[in-house]
């Protein structure tokens, strides 16, 4: 495919204006479809030339305004190149395409199930041109007409409701769709196969929702639909602008890469993540609630109105990231939405910004391979936490009153933030150039440390706010945060008070709290509003450490989590203390999401940052308080799913694994809950890794599991079966010229590598220096980024692995993304040194 450049975009942009394409996919055969499009637009400069993204197998044939196109020169890396334009013209191209199967273009999978295959699209950033010619970049919107020959017994899902179907030959069927409004090339879509299919309607607009048929009994459609009205009603209301079109299609698909697309009117989901064939908890609820927000969001933001190039990726990201946990705060169930958004995603920002890739929120984006390892935690949830603050900064009713705006302004065209800017000054009348070049022009993250003085009375003698930076990005910037005191009564840590302070430079003194009584809890950016990392005082870290579930707050409790997670991450506290902090204080939590994602750190935090010589302990400790927390927690609750989940994942004794196998064969399994298919998998490929399954016991798993899920768990528990033969067997299917399908791929990177197999993967670390280039050279750029993340050797932590990584990184002729990939991977090594050297002592 072609590496599209701004350059070339904006170039490109400036001389064609695309009204419509008419688009013919022929997709009865099962290794690759014809498709036929016909393209007309104008050139502002007559007689010039430009090119036409086509990344087919073969061309047939191509015309341009009735005359042969010379296709003698055409590749899917250079598309089709186009002389002599008119003033308007019509293109028709014929080409032949494969399907895909690394989750871009247009997917084919067949479910093992009932040997029904099933189609989707998915074509951000630039991957239309998989399926027909178009000039692939977001500022050169047009119109869409479709037309689907296909089996006559399937369903095809596009943008716009179908318009007719009538007969096309034996057994199959031409589905012709009505012509869809403007949008861009990336939001485009197209999906079919024999769909389970429910219909509702809400606000005069047709709701339709799709999954595999097999998939059908799992299907909870009246959750789903809830989550999608209260989205449809409270962005009504706040955005000012219904919802342009007729009708809201939603459809679960399989191997789908990332969680969800918002294809304008046909959101892809991905079935895996969001069809619950198992109990699961609170967690995953929340999560689903807030990915279907987030789709919706996108249709206003992003589709409706459309970044001009990628270099406002972040925009569409954060703002849609944003808007999802607002709703989910005001108009779901999930009241604590904005806890979740510190503890998950958040957490995910810090972290990203810490790595040498680091870079500012807004960033030029000189090509699409610069966009694809851009999708990250800085353009999603940095810059989510930017537009928090901005919201907090202007004022609710002024940013929305500025969005209205932006929205009617620039309603079905494309746009940049400086037009989102300039609408929120005027409705605010604040000067916010200075906010956004500080925020989101400069890279990495501060500290904010309190500095405290007590008077001989116990009063506060003086507090003052430290903000530190790191020293290759010395950006000080301004933070107005909250700064809540807390103390301890009747066992419960009561906020007293919070003051809000602006923190400037190196030192602010909070002169307020000069002579106040001191808190037992001093906490800097109390109601996070800010985007800062975060330190307590001694005083404050000494309460917590006994009374952290005593903060009535999840928000407040979800801050001090974070605080001592990052300063485990940046070598300030011990792993074993951390732990002891989690094994102390996490039993007595009561929201899910944190419990969920805390546990989630400590597992990290024995994995990577503890001394391996005390590692054996932390998995004592932490495996015997899920145990026990476990054997307390409520019958058939999310509580106890998650406790039971920590357990499995914790255990190494002889004595734990017995107690895991037991629940296998239904021996002493702690009432109320339910050993179901999703946790068997689990607790088999606990096992597994420990060499304590076998892979017969495997394939009984998976023969009473005959579905794709089933095929993926069977997939990633054999690679984990713990023997020299195997791994270099899973290795070897990794690194073979022919690429794996996406989810073979994932599965068998996911089970290559465990935390307790460090010595039976070591040799690995070399053969990955020598074999990643050429594995990043033959694969789509989603497995090519799985294989860079997940078999860089992240568990063999040592100074061997970061000189060989330093060594990898000082050759030549590596692509950008890659040598990113491989430089967050040495990051990742490089901290857990530091930190296991902390947990020493």
């Amino acid at each position: 495919m072609r590496n599209l450049t701004q350059v070339e975009a904006a170039e490109r942009a400036r001389v064609l204006d695309v009204t419509s394409y008419d688009i013919g996919l022929d997709l009865t055969g099962d290794v690759s479809f014809r498709s036929t499009t016909r393209v007309e637009f104008t050139c502002r400069e007559p007689g010039a030339s430009t090119f036409i993204e086509i990344a087919a197998e073969r061309v047939h044939a191509a015309t341009l305004n009735g005359a042969p196109v010379d296709t003698s020169g055409w590749s899917a890396e250079r598309g089709l190149t186009l002389t002599g334009l008119a003033e308007s013209n019509t293109l028709v191209v014929e080409a032949e395409f494969p399907f895909s199967h690394s989750g871009q273009g247009l997917h084919r999978s067949v479910d093992p199930v009932d040997g029904e295959a099933y189609l989707y699209s998915q074509f951000e950033t630039a991957d239309a041109q998989r399926v027909f010619a178009c000039f692939d970049q977001p500022d050169l919107k047009s119109v869409y007409t479709w037309h689907a020959t296909v089996p006559a017994h399937w369903r095809v899902v596009s943008n716009m409701p179908v318009d007719r179907e009538e007969p096309a030959g034996d057994a199959t069927k031409t589905v012709h769709f009505t012509r869809s409004a403007r949008m861009s090339t990336y939001i485009t879509a197209l999906c079919a196969g024999p769909f389970h299919e429910v219909q509702r309607e809400h606000d005069g607009i047709g709701m339709g929702y799709f999954c595999r048929a097999s998939m059908a009994r799992y299907f909870d459609v009246d959750d789903l639909h809830r989550i999608t009205v209260q989205g449809f009603d409270f962005f009504h209301a706040q955005f000012g602008i219904r919802y342009p079109l007729p009708k809201y299609d939603q459809l679960w698909v399989p191997e789908f890469n990332a969680g969800a697309m918002e294809n304008f009117g046909c959101v892809v989901h991905a079935e895996d993540h969001y069809i619950f064939r198992s109990q699961v908890t609170d967690f995953e609820y929340e999560q689903r609630a807030n990915t279907i927000l987030h789709e919706l969001a996108h249709m206003w933001f992003g589709d409706l109105v459309t970044m001009r190039w990628w270099n406002d990726l972040w925009l569409n990201e954060s703002f849609a990231e944003w808007a999802s946990h607002w709703c989910n705060a005001e108009a779901t169930r999930f009241s604590d939405a904005w806890t979740t958004f510190l503890s998950v995603r958040k957490n995910w920002g810090y972290r990203q910004d810490q790595l040498s890739s680091t870079h500012p929120v807004y960033c030029e984006m000189p090509d699409l391979e610069a966009v694809e390892v851009n999708f990250d935690g800085i353009t999603y949830a940095k810059g989510a936490s930017v537009i928090k603050q901005l919201v907090a900064y202007v004022g609710l009713e002024p940013f929305l009153a500025g969005l209205r705006s932006y929205f009617a302004a620039h309603a079905w065209g494309n746009a940049t933030f400086d037009d989102l800017l300039s609408e929120l000054e005027a409705s605010s009348g604040r000067e916010l150039r200075k906010f956004a070049a500080q925020w989101l022009e400069t890279a990495q993250v501060n500290t904010l440390r309190p500095e405290v003085q007590l008077a001989a009375d116990g009063s506060y003698a003086s507090v003052a706010v430290l903000q530190e930076a790191p020293a290759g990005y010395p950006t000080l910037r301004t933070h107005h945060i909250g700064v809540g005191l807390y103390d301890v009564r009747d066992g419960k840590l009561v906020r007293r008070q919070i003051i809000e302070v602006d923190i400037a430079g190196e030192r602010t003194e909070l002169t307020a709290l000069a002579g106040l009584p001191a808190a037992d809890v001093l906490l800097l950016n109390d109601d996070d509003h800010s985007y800062a990392k975060l330190r307590l005082d001694e005083r404050s870290m000494a309460t917590v450490v006994h009374h952290i579930g005593g903060l009535d707050s999840s928000l407040a409790r979800a801050l001090v989590w974070a605080a001592a997670w990052d300063m485990v991450r940046d070598a300030e506290l011990a792993t074993r203390d951390y732990v002891a902090l989690v094994t102390s204080g996490l039993p007595n939590e009561q929201d899910i999401n944190l419990i969920t994602a805390t546990l989630r750190q400590a597992a990290t935090a024995i994995v990577s940052y503890a001394d391996p010589a005390w590692a054996p302990t932390g998995w004592a400790q932490l495996a015997a308080t899920a145990r026990d927390a476990l054997a307390v927690a409520e019958p058939g609750s999310g509580f106890q799913l998650a406790w039971a989940r920590a357990y499995a994942s914790a255990s190494r004794s002889a004595e734990d694994l017995a107690v895991l196998r037991g629940w296998l064969t239904g021996q002493n399994v702690p009432a109320g809950l339910t050993v179901d298919t999703e946790l068997r998998w689990t607790l088999l490929q606990t096992l597994v890794a420990k060499g304590a399954a076998t892979a017969e016991e495997i394939d009984a798993e998976l023969a009473a599991d005959r579905t794709a899920s089933g095929e993926r768990e069977a997939a990633l528990a054999r690679a984990l079966l713990p023997t020299p033969e195997n791994k270099a067997r899973v290795w070897s299917e990794l690194t073979a010229a022919r690429p794996l399908p996406n989810w073979r791929n994932r599965a068998l990177l996911q089970g290559f590598q465990h935390p307790a197999q460090v010595e039976l993967t070591a040799p690995y670390a070399e053969r990955f220096f020598a074999e990643a280039a050429t594995v990043w050279a033959s694969r789509d750029s989603e497995p090519a980024q799985d294989f860079a993340l997940f078999a860089y050797p992240s568990y063999q932590i040592t100074d061997a692995t970061v000189a060989a990584t330093e060594t990898w990184l000082a050759g030549t002729g590596q692509p950008a993304g890659l040598r990113r990939l491989v430089a967050e991977g040495r990051d990742g090594v490089v901290r857990a040194l530091a930190a296991r050297a902390k947990d020493r002592g």
